[in-house]
């Protein structure tokens, strides 16, 4: 084959452009460079800050979070009705999942409510109508109250946070220590005579515990205000879940008749 051959056999073959006058050998190891030499003159000197300047992101997070808790804190105690509390709550911007939320989520029913009903954060349906417990999950917690001849009406309904987590994520401790004492203020004004703890997050954040719910569930463990005042708990499954696992249903079923006998005892 001569070259004019050989040519053309690259043009059919879609060979168009020459790189190299040399062929290269792509799997021979390449020598690196010889590395250049530096002017040490030349180069700006870095400005170093002291360590104690120096603070990691997560002690500045931290930080800001102790002062939203502790600005809450104020806040809420100087709330003096579930109105004004209300108040405080959406004009508060001490925590994040405000800005993400399409509503604030307040706490909903009789103010003078014998049981007070806490779950974990508002869903989907709840951050759209700014009501906690409405859509399925909520609809069932009705018949189940209805089943031990309560009004939902009658009760009051709110979760630990106020506003949901995007994507329906389990809220951070942060979130839910700057939140909590919405919650706590919440308790002291309607002063229930029981409050029924609906999820182990929910239980967990009240009762200031890391147990699991099946370990909660059927034990009466007692919550203090802080101004001294002795609330029973109870602890149940959620609705949401009982929705997922209906075969859970019966053990909510005894935890429900529990919750009947305690208010019959107050």
């Amino acid at each position: 084959m001569n070259n004019e051959e050989i040519l053309q056999w690259y043009m059919l073959s879609g060979v168009d452009e020459i790189c190299s006058d040399a062929p290269l050998n792509a799997l021979q190891p390449k020598e690196a460079p010889a590395p250049q030499p530096v002017n040490a003159a030349a180069r700006p000197a870095l400005s170093v800050r002291p360590a104690a300047e120096m603070r990691p992101a997560t002690t500045l997070l931290a930080q800001n979070n102790s002062g939203a808790c502790s600005n809450a804190r104020e806040i809420c105690a100087a709330a003096q009705t579930l109105d004004e509390l209300r108040t405080v709550m959406e004009k508060f911007e001490g925590c994040s999942l405000k800005f993400s939320a399409n509503s604030t989520v307040f706490g909903y029913g009789s103010p003078t409510a014998e049981v007070m009903l806490i779950g974990e954060a508002p869903g989907a349906d709840e951050d759209m109508q700014g009501k906690p417990f409405v859509g399925r999950s909520g609809h069932l917690l009705t018949k189940m109250l209805a089943a031990i001849g309560l009004n939902r009406d009658e009760c009051y309904i709110t979760n630990v946070l106020p506003w949901r987590p995007p994507g329906n994520r389990t809220p951070t401790d942060g979130e839910v220590a700057v939140c909590l004492p919405f919650l706590q203020r919440q308790i002291e004004l309607v002063n229930p005579k029981c409050i029924f703890l609906l999820g182990g997050s929910a239980a967990n954040a009240v009762l200031n515990n890391a147990e699991s719910i099946s370990h909660l569930r059927g034990h009466v463990i007692d919550y203090t205000t802080a101004g001294g005042k002795v609330i029973p708990t109870l602890s149940s499954f959620h609705p949401a879940y009982l929705l997922r696992s209906p075969q859970q249903k019966n053990k909510a079923w005894s935890d429900l008749l529990r919750l009947q006998r305690k208010l019959q005892e107050a």
